[in-house]
């Protein structure tokens, strides 16, 4: 009885790992923590169908990682808590240390090293604070309403080179997005360092901000 009860908690948590398992189903936990989206968004920043995203989103929900909420005809998720965040984020930080294909191809995001900010968390939100930096959240407009950085300006990628005059020329300008392995502010740096400005791109993403248990904002600017 004992042994079947151990193999049956075992299986408890394995159905977790399971649900974990596709890179798709990763892909789509890293976009909820950025807020809840419909199916139909899901898809398009995937890149797959309506149908098999709603085939990744129902595993996720077996394993009570994802919570729907229907609106009209539209059904839409989120994340069934912060601890979901986490482990997506302590799922990649131990990937990362782990794996050195990982580390190879996170290198390559990146054409320069330097163009990395090395600030930390707390030294970001300090001198953004004081108008010593300039942050700026690429995201799309409704995933900075969700949830953003403290101080930091909304400039969606698709929108940056039309609103490049919003932005100082003599201060330095930190881009973030979604989380590491998202491109949105490595794109926002090459664009804004072959305008001149002097722009880097931060080491963390909303995703490793909003588990690090420093402040959020929401709503419009």
């Amino acid at each position: 009885m004992e042994k079947k009860l151990k193999a049956l908690l075992y299986e408890h948590v394995a159905r977790i790992g399971k649900a974990v398992s596709s890179p798709k189903r990763l892909e789509i936990l890293e976009l909820l923590v950025q807020g809840e989206k419909p199916v139909e968004t899901l898809a398009e920043q995937t890149g797959m169908d309506v149908r098999l995203t709603s085939a990744h989103l129902r595993s996720l929900r077996e394993a009570r990682l994802v919570e729907p909420r229907r609106e009209g005809k539209y059904i839409h998720y989120r994340l069934s808590g912060p601890d979901v965040a986490q482990l997506w984020v302590a799922l990649r930080e131990t990937a990362e240390e782990h794996l050195v294909e990982l580390r190879v191809a996170l290198d390559r995001l990146t054409r320069d090293p330097e163009r990395l900010c090395s600030e930390s968390k707390d030294s970001l939100l300090r001198k953004a604070r004081n108008g010593e930096v300039v942050v700026i959240d690429v995201r799309p407009a409704n995933e900075y309403e969700a949830g953003h950085l403290p101080f930091a300006r909304s400039i969606p990628l698709n929108e940056l080179e039309n609103r490049l005059a919003e932005l100082p020329t003599d201060c330095p300008i930190v881009a973030y997005c979604r989380g590491a392995f998202c491109l949105m502010s490595e794109e926002a740096v090459n664009l804004l360092q072959d305008k001149g400005f002097a722009a880097m791109k931060s080491c963390n993403g909303f995703t490793e901000w909003s588990v690090s248990g420093l402040p959020i904002e929401t709503g419009t600017p």
